[in-house]
């Protein structure tokens, strides 16, 4: 294998044709210098330089090691320079999360690319088990989840907690919890006015609703009045008196009628944990580490 070293001596003495001068360049001696052609020559088995007292000429093979060597040395110096150049809000950082909290962190993000013109963001809502597939697949840099995941390749750190909603119409009649009866009362109320479902729907309604029903058993068995995967639009139909639903809160803020809806208050509140997540197989760029810094800040 060729050393690099003896390469880079032996091209800068062909380009600039002067012991003297590539001596002074790469701050060595001239006897250095000739000391590391030699040393090339013998690595190689072939004669580079045929020497005329000061002067001196390149033969046909010192000519093609020439022409050779500039390309293979132009590379390295270009896979050093490129691996030195890791800027903090330069290039391109994929981002995935469930729809309530890309909500949440998009206006951030946006601010953020406004002051950074270079840095472009690729965010996409998914439901978690979407976050974690392209999260171990390696094609996603920061994915955030509500749930815990178990899979070996992930890097998860609880950075949040997100409070889950019963939200209804505004005009639905509201009464405190305080016994079984109230309870009994506010479910058929719910029952009658049925389930808006989008893509967590179940598991949400689940956690909620199964701590403060003792009458839930599973969603199934209430009416599906409707149903929405985009995250903006599943508190339309609430809004117009079609039906209620369980979102996580920063959704509900979202919303732009608020006026038109209505949080409740239950007895035992439920939240979900918010993950930051990686991939532990990656090293992470600066623009990378930089995002996950400010992620986990806006949702402190």
């Amino acid at each position: 294998m060729i050393n690099p070293v003896l390469l880079k001596s032996f091209c800068t003495l062909a380009e600039l044709g002067h012991f003297t001068r590539t001596a002074d360049k790469l701050h060595m001696t001239q006897s250095g210098v000739s000391q590391h052609v030699r040393k090339l020559e013998e690595s190689l088995g072939q004669t580079l330089l045929i020497r005329q007292g000061k002067k001196f000429s390149l033969t046909h093979a010192g000519n093609q090691v020439y022409q050779k060597g500039k390309q293979i040395l132009q590379t390295m110096e270009e896979l050093e320079t490129s691996l030195q150049d890791d800027p903090e809000f330069e290039g391109e950082v994929s981002v995935m999360s469930p729809g309530s909290v890309g909500l949440r962190l998009y206006p951030d993000i946006l601010s953020m690319q406004q002051t950074h013109s270079k840095l472009t963001v690729d965010y996409r809502f998914a439901p978690n088990d979407s976050v974690e597939s392209h999260l171990s697949q390696g094609v996603l840099d920061i994915g955030l989840m509500s749930k815990l995941t178990a899979n070996p390749k992930i890097d998860a750190k609880e950075v949040a907690k997100e409070a889950l909603v019963l939200v209804t119409p505004a005009d639905f009649d509201d009464c405190e919890l305080s016994s079984a009866t109230t309870s009994m009362a506010m479910w058929n109320q719910l029952k009658e006015l049925g389930f808006i479902q989008h893509p967590d729907s179940a598991y949400q309604a689940a956690l909620l609703l199964g701590a403060n029903f003792p009458e839930f058993s599973h969603i199934d068995d209430i009416r599906k009045s409707g149903f929405s995967n985009q995250i903006g639009s599943i508190l339309e139909p609430v809004s117009l008196g079609l039906g209620f639903t369980v979102l996580p809160a920063f959704a509900v803020d979202a919303f732009v009628y608020q006026d038109k809806i209505k949080r409740h208050t239950l007895p035992n509140p439920v939240n979900e944990t918010i993950y930051l997540c990686t991939n532990r197989e990656h090293v992470l760029p600066k623009r990378v580490i930089g995002l996950l810094a400010r992620l986990e800040e806006w949702l402190a």
